[in-house]
């Protein structure tokens, strides 16, 4: 992050913190964009007034940002109003770095 000027400010241990996949489905639609990696993917949902856009839908949006544990997925991020979660280079480039 300090590489391209990033700042961070707050962070939590999700080991100690950990938020179950019922508390991230309305923690996810406070966001304009949802940018979650899966494997190689990249995985992009929009929100519109607190609702999913397009034919997307809430389990598509839980199976992107909940791990198998039942828990939100780490890393997650905000950047301004786009969310995202898990890591992949190229999301990360694209959000922050732009």
């Amino acid at each position: 992050m300090d590489d391209h000027e990033v700042t961070v400010d707050t962070i939590t241990n999700a080991t100690k913190e950990t938020i179950t996949g019922d508390e991230a489905m309305p923690l996810a639609l406070n966001a304009s964009t949802i940018l979650a990696a899966k494997g190689k993917k990249i995985v992009r949902f929009t929100v519109k007034h607190g609702n999913l856009a397009d034919d997307a839908t809430e389990d598509d949006l839980h199976k992107a940002i909940v791990g198998p544990s039942g828990k939100l997925r780490a890393p997650t991020l905000w950047s301004g109003s786009t969310l995202l979660v898990g890591y992949h280079p190229d999301m990360y480039a694209e959000a922050l770095l732009d």
